[in-house]
């Protein structure tokens, strides 16, 4: 027996040492199911992707807190990025000379300058963490204008709503009305106890979220509009200047609103305001800025923010690129702003092209890329400008006034900018020119490749070639970029087009009666499916599929769209010249 109750309890204890091992095994395989792999999520299983039939429709979904975009697929560790000239982009080509001033004093020639704290930005997604679209094409990359995914299922332009616009008269008679180029709304969700503090009716105050639309115009206002609804949601700000181009929110969320008129050079200048109470708090330039050589005061380009180091960099018509420390002060719970520089800086330059005729200049917003900012003027130069020292490292030559804001692109870890530009009448032709599209090193300034040109109409006034910006896909458009042609290939149509990032080549192209100088706005569903919205002169919204080109719906809105829409979650946002600003939702 004694030998017996021995080999029960070894059979036994191996009988639990075989089960210990099973139980060992499974939870391995259970962990390295849900584990990551170098900080990728594992894939969701295919009822992960099911909706519920039963469910809430897509409509019903509130539009105020969207999902968020889905994560892109991380890029390569960024390669040294070491900014120089080569040969062919050498800035003695281009330049004839450059000044600095800081606060007031300018530094003598040849005098070194270095930023009193660094200039540093990071990614495009870095950019800022507030919910919404803050700047023209979002960030320093300018690479989106839709903030959140579209839960479509329809797949087509819904319910919207619209609100009027007025018109002003400039003093030299010129009459501006609605919304032009470029025009796009800003749009951003406020937290609930910062908006007790503004100046909102108490309905918004006290609505559980609150999605506003922030949309300068060329009547001289400002509006402010609930997203889903249109309805105002404060008092109008009239500030009795044409605003063309596309204000800046404060990307670290601050209540502060910049704007730059771009007509009325006896007047035109910057204003920061509080959106506490739409007080100005600051307002700098004007013709009275006897260190710019053009006198063309008009501020079109869009701002961006230096958040770390509480600075705005704003590049002017004029030919300055102002750098300026704001002096920022922020109490969230009292609900005060307030904005006293404490430095002012200011880089000019000046061209041999302009002693042909040439402008002098910046409309087009400049992309930047860590510690330099990227330029394209309107004497046809594309600038590389060292922010810390302000030292032009690299010009390639554009051919001519450039309306287009280039797009920057992270490939295999090295930055890459896409720009077009525009055909001024006169500066090459007083028939037709070529228009090419350009990829460029941003290292070196240098071609990566240049696409044929587009051969394009123009008038004095209303210029033909790329005067939108170009929009860059992501997820399955990753390989593409979208643009649009105006007077190509007929001297009132226009063309939007994908293009091959790699080679440069047209991927898919439509026409349209009138031409566009919007700029080609990407929504992407709950799939992931990418999708074109696209304005134009001829008073149409279209949807396009981003893949194939087809036309999926369009909207008849009898108004001339020069601005380029803004998309939060299902609604799209644009306003047009003959005075209404359209709310539209995504289905």
């Amino acid at each position: 027996m004694p030998n017996g109750k021995k080999r029960t309890n070894r059979t036994r204890l191996i009988l639990q040492s075989l089960v210990l091992a099973a139980l060992c095994v499974a939870l391995v395989f259970i962990v390295y199911s849900n584990a990551t792999y170098d900080g990728a999520a594992a894939p969701p299983t295919e009822t992960a992707d099911l909706v519920d039939p039963e469910g809430p429709d897509a409509s019903e979904r509130p539009a105020e807190t969207p999902e968020n975009t889905p994560e892109p697929t991380p890029e390569p560790t960024p390669t040294p990025f070491e900014p120089h000239s080569v040969e062919s982009t050498d800035p003695s080509l281009y330049i004839s000379g450059t000044a600095i001033e800081v606060d007031g004093v300018r530094l003598a020639e040849g005098e070194s300058y270095e930023d009193d704290t660094g200039i540093y930005f990071g990614g495009g997604d870095s950019y800022t963490d507030a919910k919404g679209v803050l700047t023209f094409r979002g960030n320093n990359y300018r690479d989106t204008a839709a903030y959140g995914t579209a839960q479509m299922t329809q797949k087509a332009f819904g319910s919207y709503w619209t609100h009027a616009t007025g018109s002003l008269m400039a003093y030299d008679g010129a009459y501006w009305s609605g919304n032009g180029w470029t025009g796009q709304p800003l749009i951003t969700e406020w937290p609930y106890e910062l908006r007790q503090h503004m100046n909102l009716y108490d309905w918004a105050k006290q609505q559980e979220t609150l999605v506003e639309v922030i949309y300068p115009s060329m009547d001289g206002c400002v509006y402010f509009l609930e997203l889903e609804t249109g309805k105002q949601t404060r008092d109008t700000l009239n500030m009795g200047l044409t605003y063309k181009g596309t204000g800046t929110l404060d990307p670290r969320g601050y209540p502060l609103l910049y704007i730059g008129s771009g007509y009325d050079e006896y007047q035109s200048h910057v204003s920061i305001v509080s959106l506490i109470d739409c007080s100005v708090l600051y307002e700098f330039g004007g013709r009275g800025d006897t260190f710019a050589i053009r006198a063309w005061p008009m501020y079109d380009a869009a701002p961006l923010i230096d958040a770390e180091n509480d600075k705005l960099i704003w590049a002017g018509e004029n030919g300055i690129l102002y750098i300026i420390t704001l002096g920022t002060e922020y109490d969230a719970e009292a609900g005060t702003v307030s904005v006293e520089p404490t430095r002012t800086v200011k880089w000019r330059y000046d061209t041999f092209r302009r002693q042909q005729g040439r402008y002098l200049g910046f409309e087009a917003s400049p992309v930047i890329y860590q510690g330099h900012i990227f330029m394209p003027d309107n004497g046809g130069h594309f600038i590389c400008l060292d922010l810390n020292t302000l030292e032009v490292v690299w010009v390639q030559d554009i051919l001519d006034d450039a309306n287009c804001t280039p797009v920057l692109e992270i490939e295999d870890g090295h930055p890459y900018l896409y720009v077009s530009t525009s055909y001024h009448l006169g500066w090459r032709s007083w028939t037709t020119a070529e228009v090419p599209v350009w990829k460029i090193d941003a290292e070196t300034g240098e071609i990566v490749w240049q696409s044929e040109g587009f051969t394009c109409y123009s008038e004095v006034s209303l210029s033909g070639g790329s005067q939108g910006s170009i929009a860059s896909g992501e997820g399955e458009l990753e390989g593409l970029i979208f643009l649009s042609m105006s007077r190509y290939p007929s001297a009132g149509g226009g063309t939007l087009m994908a293009m091959d990032k790699e080679t440069g080549e047209v991927v898919w192209e439509k026409s349209t009666q009138v031409f566009s100088w919007s700029t080609p706005t990407i929504v992407y569903d709950q799939d992931g499916h990418g999708y074109v919205i696209y304005c134009t002169l001829g008073q149409y919204i279209y949807l396009f599929d981003g893949l194939t080109g087809e036309v999926v719906d369009s909207m008849y809105c009898s108004g001339k769209f020069e601005a380029s829409p803004a998309v939060y979650g299902n609604w799209i946002v644009v306003g047009h010249r003959n005075g209404a600003i359209y709310g539209v939702e995504l289905t």
